[in-house]
């Protein structure tokens, strides 16, 4: 009889292919009953009460955001529709300043003092009757006039074509209007042109010298 059955040992009943087959299983099954136990854990109804409370929240924000953002493009849509009514005219009115302007050099170079015939003072009746008119019309449609004589200079309205001392007048007063300004309602459509007193300078007390004999 050959020693190689006599070197062979029997082999555990539990330690084949089969049993560590059954182990491996068995920890797979473990390694995924895992994360269902934590999911069940998390999915208690207190901490779904709680995820959706928090979702509500989210939504009810986002929902809030786009409300407010078609509010402000509803107003803003609004307040340029506002805009485009209410300066249309803008255009066609400083057309018109010149009109106006003729109009005002036309009386200015015939006084009403020099009119002597009655053919003059009609005409220039008439001239005068043609400048309200158009001025009216001017001011129905939020034209308005600026004639700043003897008011303080505003940058906004107002533009300085010279600077001269006025004995009297308190510095960046207006002394002159050279041609009036517009606006169209709270919109400046022409500036107007203006001489602007300086500030009148006191004259100067001669100073004594200390060294000056009494």
């Amino acid at each position: 009889m050959s020693d190689t059955g006599k070197d062979q040992k029997p082999v555990p009943a539990g330690d084949g292919p089969a049993e560590e087959e059954t182990a491996a299983n068995n920890n797979v099954e473990e390694t995924a009953a895992e994360p269902a136990a934590a999911e069940a854990q998390e999915l208690s109804p207190e901490a779904r009460v709680a995820a959706l409370e928090a979702e509500l929240a989210e939504q009810k924000d986002r929902l809030l955001r786009a409300l407010a953002e078609t509010e402000n493009v509803r107003r803003r849509g609004q307040r340029e529709r506002e805009d485009a009514s209410k300066y249309a005219v803008a255009g066609f009115a400083k057309e018109l300043l010149s009109v106006a302007d003729n109009l005002r050099r036309a009386l200015d170079s015939l006084p009403e003092a020099e009119a002597k015939d009655e053919r003059t003072r009609s005409l220039r009746a008439g001239v005068e009757a043609t400048e309200r008119e158009l001025l009216a019309v001017f001011e129905r449609n939020g034209v308005r006039r600026i004639d700043p004589d003897g008011e303080r200079f505003d940058h906004n309205f107002h533009q300085a074509i010279f600077e001269a001392e006025r004995p009297g007048k308190r510095g960046g007063t207006i002394i002159e209007v050279l041609q009036p300004g517009y606006v169209l309602h709270d919109r400046l459509l022409r500036p107007a042109m203006v001489g602007v007193a300086k500030e009148t300078r006191k004259p100067e007390e001669p100073v004594e010298s200390a060294d000056t004999v009494t």
